[in-house]
């Protein structure tokens, strides 16, 4: 089923939303400000985000620039503001499409529809592995192997190995990692990182000490190379 978040804080207009996405089959979550949608999307991975700009506690560009820091998860925004320069600055903050308040549900849906069919290529690559020279990461099983064994790692541990793995080759930042991997509220603790990436050098790398494939960059982030 399509998970979509829904963020407004106007109950009348969440209400409405959630009895006809519900109706249709939609698995729903909901969120009135910028904060909790944050923590919602980490927490809840949403196919979909349907989001107001004019939120309580910021505005919703920033909830936008804040998503777009770790995910690439389609965006539509619903807002009651017209101004060509509004809608501009949301779209170049990396939403994927723009309606406007009062809106028709049909057009709405078939906005949504859309923007997750535009997404499918993205996630199509669940279905890939990624072969190194001394282990192998199946991301659609979800497993890893090394030497013919299937290596253990906790669901924090998996987490943090995808996300570098579907990055390969290219820098990701402490505080993408963090809000992926632990959510928003999370993003200075760089010691979670510094831990449980030596644990995945230690049941991964040939020389934990001598990483060839989990890659520091001092100050900036980590890179994963095959």
């Amino acid at each position: 089923m399509t998970r979509v978040l829904v963020v407004d804080d106007e109950p009348q207009i969440v209400r409405a939303l959630v009895i006809n996405l519900k109706a249709r089959k939609y698995e729903v979550d909901a969120a009135h400000d910028g904060a909790s949608a944050l923590e919602l999307a980490a927490a809840r991975h949403p196919d979909v985000v349907v989001l107001d700009l004019g939120l309580p506690d910021m505005d919703g560009v920033e909830v936008i620039k804040g998503l777009r820091g770790w995910t690439r998860v389609p965006i539509i925004v619903l807002s009651a503001r017209h101004a060509s320069d509004e809608k501009v600055e949301a779209l170049d903050a990396g939403a994927d499409d723009y309606v406007t308040k009062p809106f028709g549900m049909d057009e709405l849906l078939a906005r949504m529809r859309a923007a997750v069919r535009r997404a499918e290529p993205v996630t199509g690559e669940d279905d890939s592995a990624v072969v190194t020279d001394g282990f192998t990461v199946d991301l659609a099983a979800k497993k890893v192997n090394r030497g013919g064994t299937d290596v253990r790692l906790t669901p924090t541990e998996w987490h943090l190995l995808e996300v570098l793995v579907r990055n390969a080759g290219r820098l990701v930042s402490q505080t993408q990692l963090l809000q992926e991997v632990w959510g928003p509220a999370y993003r200075t603790e760089t010691n979670y990182l510094r831990v449980y990436l030596a644990q995945l050098r230690r049941k991964l790398e040939a020389d934990p000490s001598h990483p060839r494939h989990f890659i520091t960059e001092p100050g900036m982030g980590y890179r994963f190379e095959a």
